[in-house]
C-alpha cells in the first residue's frame, strides 16, 4: 500500500519536476497540471508533453532579460530557493553613461 502511495506521488510529480530541471517558464503551471492530472489521465499526459515541449516562442510584450528573471524566480519559488537578486549596473556619480 505504501509502495502503491509513493509511486502515485512520483508519477503525479513528474511533468513538473521535468519542467524544473528543462527550466521551463511555465513550469508552475506545468507542476500542478500534472498533481491535478489525478483526477482524469488526459490532463496529466498534456502536463507532461508540455513539460517537454520546447518553449522557443518569443512574446514581444516582455524582453528576455525580464522573462529569464521572471522564470530564474519561478523556479526558485517551485524548488524552495531563495531568487537572487538580479545583478545591475553601477553608475558612478559625475559621469554619464555612454550613448
Amino acid at each position: 500500500m505504501l509502495g502503491g502511495l509513493g509511486a502515485a506521488v512520483f508519477i503525479l510529480g513528474l511533468p513538473g519536476r521535468i519542467a524544473i530541471a528543462r527550466r521551463h517558464p511555465e513550469a508552475e503551471a506545468v507542476y500542478l497540471m500534472g498533481w491535478i492530472g489525478f483526477l482524469a489521465v488526459v490532463p496529466w499526459i498534456q502536463a507532461l508533453g508540455w513539460a517537454f515541449k520546447p518553449t522557443t516562442v518569443i512574446d514581444i510584450r516582455y524582453l528576455p532579460a525580464d522573462e529569464k528573471r521572471e522564470t530564474e524566480a519561478a523556479i526558485a519559488r517551485l524548488t524552495g530557493q531563495t531568487a537572487q537578486p538580479p545583478a545591475t549596473a553601477v553608475e558612478t556619480p559625475g559621469k554619464s553613461a555612454p550613448a
